[in-house]
């Protein structure tokens, strides 16, 4: 009867950590969304409260900080965005690295920039909040290229 006992209350113990965990991983792909989002609609005071003062960006045209960020959100007309395979990887309870594809459409210095790119970020909670640490994204190639 004890065994029965522990067994279950092991399995609800896993049960809780499981939901708990989906429930962070929602939470932080909406705030992922809510980045992209405020990028999209060039809205820097809403960028810079879910991206740290201090990020560190790394993409195919070169390395970015908060001041280049802003600047290229200016260059950016992005008509649409969509996040898909959304995981998060936890390392330990203040730091989580997300990966995802984000199909995106529109033009940097209008230039085409769609397509879909996957993309990455770092996640730390700072005063009991998440913030993006670390973000990267690379276009896909094109399918036989």
């Amino acid at each position: 009867m004890k065994k029965y006992i522990s067994s279950t209350i092991i399995a609800l113990l896993a049960t809780v950590a499981i939901s708990t965990a989906a429930t962070n991983d929602n939470a932080l792909q909406e705030k992922e969304k809510a980045a992209w989002q405020a990028f999209k609609d060039k809205k820097p005071d809403d960028f810079k409260k879910l991206v740290a003062a201090n990020v560190v960006a790394v993409y195919a045209e070169g390395m970015s900080d908060m001041q280049k960020e802003l600047a290229d959100m200016q260059k950016w007309d992005m008509k649409s965005f969509a996040i898909s395979e959304y995981k998060v990887t936890s390392y330990g309870s203040d730091t989580v690295i997300s990966t995802y594809k984000v199909k995106v459409e529109g033009t940097y210095d209008a230039k085409d920039q769609s397509g879909t790119y996957n993309a990455a970020s770092v996640w730390k909670k700072q005063k009991g909040e998440w913030q993006a640490i670390f973000h990267t994204n690379l276009k896909e190639a094109p399918a036989g290229g």
